[in-house]
């Protein structure tokens, strides 16, 4: 039977999913900014920059949505979240404020070699450190280190030790390569230009292997860090099936990099990231914040979940259209950079 709390929480599992194909994707193009590198370094940046401007604010939809349910929803476990991990928050949330600041001010102010510099290396470092604190943050609820008195509410915390440990960095790293990862493979169809797609094909392929790195490591490390996730990867009955369709797309998705099938990789690198974040859910299930609080003992009363329910019906219907008309007009058809425009605009007036 589909409960009240079990709907709220899995339109926040999509909203995460959601969140990290897109914003991720976004703060993966700043990684790549600051490691943009070689002859067409310019043009890289300007590539990100083309990709990420018309839709960089709207993407941040979703994680709005994730918070705005768990405060309402959830509040016990918003209490506790927001108390034992407010450094890891803070500072992500401090990163995404800087990353666009960062982003509006290299396009607008004086644009001089020095300016722009200064504001790219505020953006890209600020791209980098959000998704590692995000998923601090997550590997953190899932390490079963917060401990909460469910009739008090007390948060038993020395606000370090639960996030500051291996296992949660892991998952920070994690979360930051798969954020690379789709941005390289997204920015491959951003451009007509064959050398700048080499250039984020071979960044997607080293993304990609770290991506399995990454996994392995985490997978490891959450048998001391996090072994409620361990158990749920690895003994649940859904668990081996799940592995081998995940480790069966992401061998494809390499693949297809590989021999630049570059559409077909951006269906399957996303449908990656889906079954990750998605299994990662599955297995914390029914913990929101483990191992005190769970989805159902920390619920609001029905009078409240059910409104919420129907709000959510209806910013669905509206959302949705909203955002599938945004994309097609912003991400319909490859965009020159600013070089490649200036080739063109040269031969048509020779």
């Amino acid at each position: 039977m589909l409960t009240l709390e079990f709907c709220i929480a899995g339109v926040m599992l999509i909203s995460l999913i959601i969140y990290v194909l897109t914003g991720g994707a976004d703060f993966g193009g700043g990684i790549w900014d600051l490691f943009a590198t070689g002859p067409r370094a310019k043009t890289q940046r300007s590539l990100i920059t083309q990709a990420i401007a018309p839709i960089w604010e709207a993407n941040h939809v979703w994680l709005i949505v994730i918070v705005v349910l768990l405060f309402v929803a959830f509040p016990v476990a918003f209490a506790a979240i927001s108390t034992a991990l407010h450094i890891p928050l803070t500072l992500m949330l401090i990163g995404i404020v800087l990353r666009g600041s960062a982003f509006v001010f290299r396009t607008y102010d004086v644009q001089s070699d020095t300016t722009h510099r200064r504001w790219s290396r505020v953006f890209a470092i600020a791209s980098a450190i959000t998704p590692v604190m995000l998923g601090i943050t997550l590997g953190a609820v899932a390490s079963g280190t917060i401990h909460v008195d469910i009739e008090s509410g007390q948060v038993d915390t020395d606000f370090i030790s639960a996030w500051l440990a291996p296992f949660p960095f892991a998952i920070g790293l994690f979360t930051l390569t798969l954020c690379a990862l789709l941005a390289a493979v997204y920015l491959t169809l951003e451009t007509d230009d064959t050398a700048l797609q080499e250039d984020f094909r071979r960044r997607a392929l080293i993304a990609a292997v770290s991506v399995g790195a990454m996994a392995g490591l985490s997978f490891i490390l959450s048998a001391e860090g996090a072994p409620t996730i361990q158990r749920g990867l690895g003994n649940a009955p859904w668990s081996i099936p799940f592995h081998i369709l995940t480790g069966a797309v992401a061998l494809w998705a390499i693949w297809t990099i590989w021999n630049r099938q570059f559409r077909l990789a951006r269906i399957l690198v996303p449908i990656q990231v889906t079954l990750i974040v998605f299994g990662w859910g599955l297995a914390q299930y029914p913990y929101l914040v483990t191992p005190d609080l769970t989805f159902s003992n920390t619920a609001a009363p029905d009078t409240v979940l059910r409104p919420i329910l129907i709000v959510l019906s209806i910013g669905i219907v509206l959302l949705v259209p909203a955002f599938w008309y945004l994309y097609a007009v912003f991400k319909g058809t490859p965009r020159k950079t600013e070089a490649a425009a200036a080739q063109v605009d040269a031969s048509e007036k020779d």
